[in-house]
């Protein structure tokens, strides 16, 4: 398997594992579709072969760090592909330069050489893409949500114009002569927003009038979501490494009884050690056999269409409702997610409320293996004990 096939596929279920489900655009569609973009340059770009894969291993992880959060997210991705690539033998200087890449994607960076150009080029792609609404939706949505800002529509679309038009551009030959026309139409499009947003000012005036505003308290509910979720996480978490304890012990007991134990209970003198012995061995696999079914993963694996999503009856932020989808499917069904805010909440809350119902058989089952193991360290002991003393 190539590095890039292996990047890829680490970098896949980093995402799915730790990546917060609030990260619209800062996900594994958006790093897949800058490499898909770098891709595109490097065909009409003379680059070597090993130059070229260091652009894709850096975009591959340039937005990793967010797994922690979006502060200095470069340098936390820069760390992540450092642990990845020195188990993969990779030389210090190569894995430099990889870094040099990465940090290069900061947005107030400008490029030094062509392969920042190509990588800064590939992460700003999206600004000549055809579906250039729909993604930067995605980036507002997740902004909302993770409190950097709340924006009305004039705020957002004058913040996008002012990018588009003075704060970036292009960098590769390439880019300029194949994108920069896309771009042109996008800033088109957002000036005829702005019109006509100018054009409804004083009707939007008189409804903002009557109605409460949204984003103070929105504010409060997505910091109630983020914190409860945060806090089912790590329930779950401690319940797993309390599971992991106890199969470590137990797993040392049953392995110290067959080796030193057992093997002396074939003789006459030492018979009265086998019910005790028998009482350790017996509580020490129920504990372990109860202590597998508390980390035991169930997943449930559903099919749905597009009219279920539709009509609110899927819940997308949960990746055992999607992993039968193909990517276009997907795509259109998060797309229709992210524009319906109501939507958005109604699948936060069913993840809070199954994520619960996973929470409540973990800890009924750990507290039934606390209970096995304690009840056969006390057994076995007073066994021992009784054994000893009735000799």
């Amino acid at each position: 398997m190539s590095i890039l096939q292996k990047a890829k596929d680490y970098v896949e279920i980093l995402f799915k594992d730790k990546l917060s489900s609030v990260y619209f655009y800062h996900n594994f569609i958006h790093t897949t579709y800058t490499v898909n973009k770098a891709e595109e340059i490097l065909k009409h770009t003379p680059v070597s072969e090993e130059d070229q894969e260091k652009v894709l291993l850096a975009l591959w992880f340039h937005d990793t760090g967010y797994i922690e959060c979006a502060q200095n997210h470069e340098e936390k991705g820069v760390e992540i592909m450092k642990d990845f690539l020195k188990k993969e033998n990779y030389s210090e200087a190569y894995i430099e330069d990889i870094a040099k890449l990465i940090l290069a994607t900061k947005i107030t960076y400008e490029p030094q050489n062509l392969l920042e150009k190509i990588v800064k080029d590939s992460d700003c792609s999206h600004f000549a893409s055809y579906d250039y609404s729909d993604i930067s939706d995605a980036l507002r949505k997740e902004w909302e949500l993770t409190n950097v800002r709340c924006f009305s529509n004039d705020e957002w679309n004058a913040g996008n114009l002012e990018m588009l038009k003075n704060k970036h551009k292009f960098y590769t030959d390439y880019a300029k002569t194949a994108w920069q026309p896309l771009k042109e139409k996008n800033i088109k499009k957002i000036e005829k927003k702005l019109d006509k947003e100018e054009g409804k000012e004083s009707k939007k005036e008189n409804s903002e009038n009557k109605k409460e505003k949204e984003p103070k308290s929105d504010r409060s509910v997505d910091t109630l979501f983020r914190v409860t979720l945060s806090n089912h996480t790590r329930l779950s978490d401690i319940a797993d490494s309390k599971a992991n304890i106890l199969l470590s012990v137990n797993a040392i007991i049953i392995s110290v009884c067959l080796s030193v134990l057992v093997p002396k209970l074939d003789a006459p003198k030492n018979s009265h050690l086998i019910i005790p012995s028998f009482i350790l061995l017996l509580s020490a696999v129920l504990t372990i056999i109860f202590a597998i079914l508390s980390t035991k993963p169930n997943v449930t694996k559903a099919r749905f269409t597009l009219q279920d999503v539709a009509d609110r009856k899927v819940n997308l932020l949960f990746f055992g409702n999607f992993n039968r989808m193909i990517f276009d499917d997907y795509h259109s069904a998060m797309n229709i997610l992210i524009k319906d805010r109501d939507y958005i909440y109604d699948s936060m809350v069913k993840d809070l409320y199954y994520l619960g119902k996973v929470l409540d058989r973990k800890y009924r089952l750990l507290s039934i293996t606390y209970k096995i193991f304690m009840a056969g360290i006390i057994i076995s002991v007073l066994s021992f004990a009784y054994a000893f003393l009735t000799l």
